[in-house]
């Protein structure tokens, strides 16, 4: 696994550990690192950047969620499912220079890993729609 999927795939997993356990993202970091130890430098700061946009632009990004997940309240989607968007979502806004079509196939990998199957449509017509609305805002 490269080390940008495996930033993302931690990413995702501080995201989960966090909206699960009702815990701040200082609480996370705290708990989350210890056990990781075979993480490098690069793949954990890759992750925390992501990680940092996440959680600081939770609300925008929640709302981008929702208008573009069709009849979806964000707290009645699937916790692995909202964690991925989240994290997508939050790479595509903080790595503007990262191609969304790749931030979209790294997400639906790590999603045939975690999510349910019939996830992954969803997964990707979402992170499709925001990718041509943030696209969309680049150029206007």
């Amino acid at each position: 696994m490269g080390t940008r999927r495996k930033s993302r795939e931690l990413t995702m997993q501080m995201l989960f550990q966090g909206d699960l356990g009702k815990q701040t993202p200082d609480e996370v970091r705290k708990l989350f690192w210890p056990s990781r130890d075979d993480v490098d430098a690069e793949t954990r700061s890759f992750a925390e950047d992501i990680y940092r946009v996440a959680t600081s632009r939770i609300t925008e990004i929640d709302g981008i969620i929702e208008q573009h997940s069709q009849n979806w309240r964000i707290e009645r989607m699937p916790v692995v499912d909202r964690n991925l968007l989240r994290a997508a979502i939050a790479e595509m806004l903080g790595y503007p220079n990262t191609p969304a079509a790749i931030i979209i196939n790294e997400s639906l990998e790590i999603g045939r890993r975690y999510a349910a199957p019939e996830s992954i449509h969803f997964l990707n017509g979402v992170l499709d729609a925001v990718a041509r609305e943030i696209m969309k805002k680049r150029l206007a």
